[in-house]
């Protein structure tokens, strides 16, 4: 029998760096604030710190992990124009001593990212299996550009939890679809209350304060270049 020899290694490379001479780099167009500025082909990562970076450091992090091109259009959602939105928030009550401060943690995100506390309105409701309906009438109500659901479901002895965390997840996307306002999923799913605590404030972070930077992002998109 005869052996069967390997196939000879290829190697890909790019078409745009063969076409590309010394002289010659490409730009991708983004719109930032109502204007185009072009952005170089050189890409750069920062690595995360601790704490809250500056909204212009976020962004210009967000936008070097793009492909950049000559003739691609980027659209992004912009972090430092918060002011003039509004926000609200539908936090369960169910495991309250997680919830209070994944709730926490958004309003201050807010607060550091120049969204008034009259922009904000907080609705409690009595777990995460309740969130979606509510905020699905808050996204209909046109006062919101985006609702933060908010929730804490830990996973016990019965296939309660399997339940309750499927249909939180798929209550705030239904919301999201029918209402066309963001509805962004702020529900954590644990094991156990240590993991929840980590991800409310401990050494995972707090969720809470990524959900309301989500919605900046969602609610800025669709205000300043989806209508």
């Amino acid at each position: 029998m005869k052996s069967l020899a390997s196939p000879p290694c290829l190697r890909l490379i790019p078409t745009a760096h063969r076409q590309l001479n010394s002289r010659q780099s490409s730009s991708a167009c983004y719109i930032h604030g109502g204007s185009s500025v072009n952005k170089s082909n050189n890409l750069s990562f920062s690595s995360s710190t601790s704490g809250f970076a500056s909204p212009l450091a976020v962004e210009k992090e967000l936008r070097s992990s793009f492909v950049q091109t000559a003739a691609v259009r980027h659209v992004t959602g912009s972090l430092i124009r918060g002011e003039g939105l509004r926000f609200a928030i539908v936090v369960a009550r169910f495991n309250e001593v997680v919830t209070k401060l994944l709730l926490e943690g958004a309003i201050e995100t807010f607060k550091k990212y120049s969204v008034r506390e009259e922009d904000i309105e907080v609705i409690w409701v009595p777990g995460s299996f309740e969130i979606g309906v509510v905020a699905q009438n808050l996204g209909k109500s046109g006062k919101f550009h985006a609702v933060l659901c908010i929730g804490a479901v830990i996973r016990g002895d019965t296939t309660h939890y399997d339940a309750v965390a499927n249909s939180a997840a798929s209550g705030v996307l239904s919301a999201s679809i029918n209402s066309g306002v963001p509805c962004i999923f702020g529900v954590l799913t644990c094991e156990d209350m240590d993991q929840a605590l980590n991800r409310s404030g401990g050494k995972a972070g707090n969720k809470g304060a990524e959900t309301a930077l989500t919605a900046l992002e969602m609610a800025s998109l669709f205000e300043h270049h989806l209508k």
